[in-house]
């Protein structure tokens, strides 16, 4: 077991060293193809596709890979059962989208430019539901390779669609040309379905009552999701109003909207993704992490599930702490390097050492996952954007420009960071030491 864990590790941790790479080059591509002004158009669309990306998959691949790992149920069947809860949810959702997505450009982000690219993302929600379930049976499996390989391949597809159609749909206007950044997701998350579905065993037979959800299945699936997903809908209904907040008591203090755009898109787009550039080795720790306390903590080790997390949150730190001393060191540096601009400097400088409590989130809130106590973790999801989002409010009216939202970022990472410790702790007897 302790074997099958590194090994995991391993490839995820290279897999996602070459899929952050990518991901990189993207968003390089991306700026520079759009410029400060379409990364903030698209910024704005962000929390709104992310909030809807959560909505659309309910906690359900957490909930799969949990009891797949857990080996006590007709795996094909479970997989139908979460599927057809998906596809349930991703239908009701795209109306919803279509219905409302004029209130939401104009209402609430106050930029009319927002409505093709929200209305597209009713089209590509299902795409990476999909995509997000079969990854995460093969979680369950403790096969990473299929999520390494596909991950891949889906930002290769991705970045070549961003050079080939960025530059015809700019010509035609911003708007047109995030739209089609969002739309471009559908090509990739397919890609990336097809390439998972190559890696089923050959010889596997589903049987016509394989495809019937079972009822007791989608029970116990939404008993784990429904708070897994709560707590992640808190979380993206935050960084939804986020922008909307922001937006609103700047442009009342009397900051342009140009500059609230500008700034933001530089604190979303530049800033928070060079912070989190380290987050994709913990990630995958936590993702390697999952099955195997879901294993262990079911069957009654928790011997085995101690030692499994403090070894996670201990290479986080490993990573994490030389890290944070290099963005503190060389901010303007990195930025002109990734994104030929220094702009952002001084908010690195305020973020980076908060970002060190960032790292080790990630492994915390798989532990609560695979102990079946996302509901923990959700409230200590809650508790964070109720901090974030009132500070935000409060600090955005002293006329501070973005320094209301960086302060209420910090503190937020704290509270989320300290009440997990807390929660895993006491689950596993207190006897853990953090």
């Amino acid at each position: 077991m302790k074997e099958k864990f590194i090994k995991s590790t391993i490839i995820l941790l290279i897999g996602g060293f070459f899929t952050k790479l990518l991901g990189m080059i993207i968003k390089i591509v991306m700026s520079r193809m759009i410029g400060t002004e379409g990364l903030g158009l698209y910024m704005l669309i962000l929390p709104t596709f992310s909030l809807f990306i959560g909505l659309s998959q309910f906690g359900m691949p957490v909930a799969l890979s949990k009891l797949i790992a857990e080996d006590k149920k007709n795996n094909k069947k479970l997989f139908f059962s979460v599927f057809f809860i998906v596809l349930c949810i991703n239908l009701f959702l795209i109306v919803l989208i279509i219905l409302f997505a004029p209130i939401l450009a104009n209402n609430l982000l106050h930029n009319h430019d927002t409505y093709y690219g929200i209305l597209a993302i009713a089209l590509v929600i299902p795409f990476t539901s999909i995509s997000s379930i079969c990854r995460s049976y093969f979680f369950g499996k403790e096969q990473m390779t299929p999520h390494v390989v596909s991950n891949l391949l889906e930002d290769i597809v991705r970045l070549l669609l961003m050079i080939i159609g960025i530059p015809f749909f700019k010509d035609k206007g911003l708007n047109y040309a995030v739209c089609y950044i969002i739309l471009s997701n559908i090509i990739s998350e397919g890609m990336s379905i097809l390439v998972l579905l190559l890696f089923l065993p050959k010889k596997v037979i589903i049987k016509k009552n394989d495809l019937i959800p079972s009822k007791v299945y989608i029970e116990e699936c939404l008993s784990i999701g429904i708070p897994n997903t709560t707590g992640r809908l808190i979380g993206s209904v935050g960084y939804f109003l986020e922008p909307i907040i922001l937006t609103s008591v700047l442009l009342f203090c009397g900051y342009s909207k140009s500059f609230i755009t500008r700034e933001y898109g530089i604190l979303s787009g530049y800033v928070m993704p060079l912070l989190l550039l380290p987050s994709f080795f913990t990630n995958a720790i936590s993702q390697a992490l999952l099955p195997v306390i879901s294993k262990e903590y079911a069957n009654n080790r928790k011997a085995n599930a101690k030692r499994k997390i403090k070894q996670a949150i201990s290479i986080s730190l490993m990573i994490g702490v030389p890290v944070t001393i290099f963005f503190i060191c060389f901010p303007s540096f990195l930025l002109k390097l990734i994104y030929h601009t220094t702009a952002g400097s001084n908010y690195i400088r305020i973020l980076a050492p908060i970002c060190l409590f960032q790292y080790i989130q990630s492994p915390l809130s798989a532990s609560l996952d695979a102990m079946g106590k996302s509901k923990d973790a959700m409230i200590g999801t809650t508790l964070g954007m109720i901090t974030r989002i009132s500070l935000l409010f409060l600090l955005s009216l002293l006329n501070i420009g973005l320094f209301g939202i960086i302060i209420a970022i910090g503190i937020n990472v704290l509270v989320v960071t300290f009440y997990n410790i807390l929660r895993v702790n006491k689950h596993l007897k207190r006897d853990l030491s953090l």
